[in-house]
């Protein structure tokens, strides 16, 4: 219980400190001219995109590329990350750097993110945490189910955010990083896609269906030939206690290189931190 209890303040102080914070101190892909193609009964084009986390889980791992852009206020930030997933044990790892401050000092060291199954671990969090400890914020207890918390979605999570897609059009054949893709542009409902999800994403889907200020995300996402996500642009919007205004946040996700090793170790329960976290 004690644990719990720290991962639902862990993870809010993370929602306020991360990502309010980061926002606080600052100051898509190759497209195509094709024109937009609905797709008869848009019956493919949605069966494409639903199938995206299937085709992931067949290719077992990538190498991953996260971009997080925040916009409130006239202010606009971006994290960015970079590290590698295990679709099938939904395991992954990755390094999140910071915007530098407006000073252009560098404000925080990268930032080590171990995403699982209903958690985050975070390591050097900052904020009071010793740089040997681990912060776990349980992903089910934040209001944006860790689609926006640790700065970077979580790639297994987001494409499963493809499974609420009711309707979507094809807009035509595009490239990724020299990879031919279909480009498909939709808008998926979070408390359907939580229905359909994994039981590793379920809770998260759900939390984000219902603390997000809408449940709807517009996507544009770019499937190989094989169905595999090469790209995934996501936008959310949200309210938290330190903005009035809702916060405008544009997620994009590269995934390369299937079938990278992927190697991920968890943190042992002596290695995450259990002291208080201070505000950012």
């Amino acid at each position: 219980m004690a644990e719990r209890q720290h991962g639902r303040w862990g993870g809010a102080a993370v929602m306020a400190g991360l990502v309010a914070g980061v926002c606080a101190c600052a100051t898509g892909c190759s497209g195509t001219n094709a024109a937009a193609e609905d797709v008869n009964g848009s019956g493919d084009a949605v069966g494409a995109v639903h199938g995206a986390a299937t085709a992931l889980r067949e290719a077992g791992s990538s190498q991953a590329r996260t971009s997080m852009e925040m916009a409130t206020g006239g202010t606009r930030v971006t994290i960015r990350g970079q590290g590698v997933y295990d679709f099938r044990r939904q395991l992954g790892r990755l390094t999140v750097r910071l915007p530098q401050d407006p000073a252009g000092a560098e404000e925080h060291r990268p930032i080590t993110e171990l995403l699982a199954p209903g958690a985050l671990f975070m390591k050097n969090r900052g904020a009071g945490v010793p740089a040997d400890k681990w912060v776990r914020v349980e992903t089910a207890t934040v209001s944006d189910g860790n689609l926006v918390t640790g700065g970077a979605t979580d790639p297994f999570t987001a494409v499963e955010v493809l499974l609420g897609a009711r309707t979507a059009t094809r807009v035509g054949r595009t490239e990724v990083a020299g990879t031919p893709v279909w480009h498909y542009r939709g808008t998926a409902d979070l408390a359907l896609a939580a229905r359909g999800a994994s039981a590793g994403s379920r809770a998260a889907l759900q939390a984000a269906a219902k603390g997000f200020a809408t449940a709807s995300v517009p996507f544009d996402v770019y499937l190989d030939d094989q169905g595999r996500v090469r790209k995934l642009r996501q936008r959310f919007s949200f309210v938290n206690d330190r903005q009035k205004d809702p916060v405008a946040v544009a997620s994009t996700t590269l995934l390369y290189d299937f079938g990278a090793p992927a190697v991920v170790t968890l943190p042992r329960a002596t290695d995450i931190y259990a002291g208080k976290i201070a505000d950012s």
